[in-house]
């Protein structure tokens, strides 16, 4: 069986709680490997001088540390505290946050079908976490599309893991938009301007069933906002185009003129 120590690699971002300060650095214990502690020499503090080390670290503080090294035979794992930047703080904080919710998911869900959450993870929550990267990241993706469950897997937990995210995941999303410009020489030219956004709008709808949400609004002649909500960047840049095309190719069979801009 692998040592929760043989499980860090090197390079790692980590979160700990810190245990005790000395003079030349700081012991954590790492919350993600119970058992574990880190070492944070008083050099891997802070990128200045420092004088007073309580100044910058005390105990009971969660801290987010880079792995620099991990030695088995040692009985801590050397951290620094100065090699982590506050966006990598923030997102490894988040992502350890989600990991704490899904557990707590599994808990309920492991109390629901009488069952616990460790017999519960042996029997498909380790497969999610293969498949998707993290429990939550599996959760959130079974928010945005049930079928990604569904489709892959079966037995008597599915429907109520499946009603335990409903209640409490949020789908992730992005939000992406561009600009449409249309022209048209016709006296009709209102007219074929309003059925243009329709078929943008109908283009759009097809994906709703994805978790995709389409918005097209008047900016002020010429110009059109078109906004696309998807899980993903890939799938609102790929609906946002769908939805361009739609629009110009149908001004463009009336006889006018269309562009799409994208916006940064």
């Amino acid at each position: 069986m692998v040592s929760p120590v043989e499980q860090i690699e090197e390079g790692e971002l980590v979160i700990g709680t810190v245990k005790k300060v000395k003079n030349f650095g700081a012991f954590v214990n790492l919350d993600e490997y119970p058992g574990v502690e880190g070492f944070i020499h008083i050099a891997e503090v802070s990128s200045g001088w420092v004088k007073y080390i309580r100044d910058f670290i005390r105990e009971g503080q969660k801290v987010v540390c880079k792995v620099l090294s991990v030695d088995p035979n040692k009985r801590y794992v050397e951290l620094s505290l100065k090699q982590v930047n506050e966006h990598q703080r923030r997102e490894k904080i988040q992502q350890w946050k989600n990991e704490q919710k899904a557990r707590k998911l599994m808990e309920l869900l492991a109390e629901e079908l009488n069952t616990t959450s460790d017999a519960l993870m042996e029997e498909f929550g380790w497969n999610l976490v293969e498949e998707f990267g993290s429990l939550y990241t599996a959760m959130e993706q079974a928010s945005a599309n049930e079928e990604v469950i569904r489709s892959k897997y079966s037995g008597v937990w599915v429907e109520p893991f499946l009603k335990i995210v409903r209640d409490n995941v949020v789908p992730p999303f992005v939000v992406i938009s561009g600009n449409i410009t249309l022209s048209i020489k016709d006296p009709r030219g209102i007219e074929y301007i309003k059925r243009a956004l329709e078929e943008g709008e109908k283009t759009g709808k097809k994906h709703t069933p994805e978790g995709v949400d389409v918005e097209i609004k008047y900016q002020g002649a010429p110009n059109y906002l078109v906004r696309v909500r998807a899980p993903d960047y890939k799938t609102a840049e790929s609906v946002i185009q769908e939805v361009a095309e739609s629009v110009i190719g149908t001004i463009r069979k009336a006889g006018g003129e269309g562009c799409y801009t994208k916006k940064k």
